[in-house]
């Protein structure tokens, strides 16, 4: 039986791990978790915030997930937005999901990210 989502993964070039961090944590919010050191040796990087963990995980050929994507909840989603914009992330605003308000960004390595808040 399924109990929960334990992490979502993705994917990063080599060598990203400084950007990832950047974005992950001075961006978004997100604390690293130290990555056990068999799979550090491997690179990318881990992070948390609460129950929500993102793992990124080096791929030789990478190329960014487009349509694949974590749905990462948020609450006050405008002050979220206005972050992710104030430190030079563009946001792209969807409105085709009824009772929510949700936005798209990309990681600075080009994967795609949806933040979204259920309308009340």
């Amino acid at each position: 039986m399924l109990a929960a989502l334990d992490h979502v993964q993705l994917a990063a070039p080599p060598g990203s791990e400084d950007l990832l961090r950047t974005f992950y944590v001075d961006t978004l919010g997100m604390a690293e978790v130290p990555k056990p050191p068999v799979l550090a040796a491997r690179g990318g990087c881990w992070f948390r915030a609460g129950e929500i963990h993102l793992h990124l995980g080096i791929e030789q050929d990478f190329r960014p997930a487009r349509q694949a994507h974590p749905g990462l909840l948020v609450t006050g989603i405008e002050t979220y937005a206005a972050r992710l914009t104030a430190h030079g992330t563009p946001v792209a605003w969807d409105g085709d999901l009824p009772g929510h308000r949700r936005f798209y960004c990309e990681d600075p390595v080009g994967n795609r990210l949806e933040f979204l808040e259920p309308v009340r």
